[in-house]
């Protein structure tokens, strides 16, 4: 196995175990995330955003498949589950994800999500999401609410 799809392994085994240090050690001090709900963040803010997110997650199962790098080392992917109860309204999620990366010694620079807000919202929300879910009337308020929250938990931090 190479070295990269070890390390993605390697964080997911950690997101699986709720272990939010092991996962951002896989990060490289520039790195960058994004994904539908959380948007574009810096690597202090996504640090941040697996500590707030495994620190809730009581019943989390996380599972990971069909890892692949590119043949340079530059490029990776894989799909992945995440299995939850969504604390806000205590419905149970399973979110499927794809996830894009990028490296830069021996780190991942670069970490995109990619998921159906949309399916998201209807298990997560219930009929609201199923009816308006697709829509920026729920989608940017459920942006925001996380985007206010990963900076609370930021600034409880400080």
């Amino acid at each position: 196995m190479q070295r990269y799809e070890q390390l993605i392994k390697k964080f997911y085994t950690c997101f699986q175990q709720r272990d939010f240090a092991c996962m951002n050690s896989a990060y490289h001090p520039d790195a960058t995330f994004y994904d539908p709900v959380f948007g574009n963040l810096n690597a202090d803010q996504v640090k941040a955003m697996w500590e707030m997110l495994t620190g809730r997650a009581e019943d989390l199962r996380v599972t990971v498949s069909d890892i692949q790098v590119d043949a340079a080392e530059k490029y990776g992917s894989c799909r992945w589950e995440a299995e939850y109860t969504f604390s806000a309204t205590g419905r149970k999620v399973i979110n499927h994800v794809k996830a894009h990366f990028k490296f830069q010694d021996g780190l991942i620079i670069e970490h995109m999500d990619d998921f159906d807000l949309w399916k998201w919202s209807k298990q997560a929300l219930g009929f609201s999401g199923l009816l308006l879910g697709w829509s920026g009337f729920v989608q940017t308020p459920i942006r925001k609410k996380a985007k206010q929250g990963l900076r609370k938990f930021m600034e409880s931090k400080r």
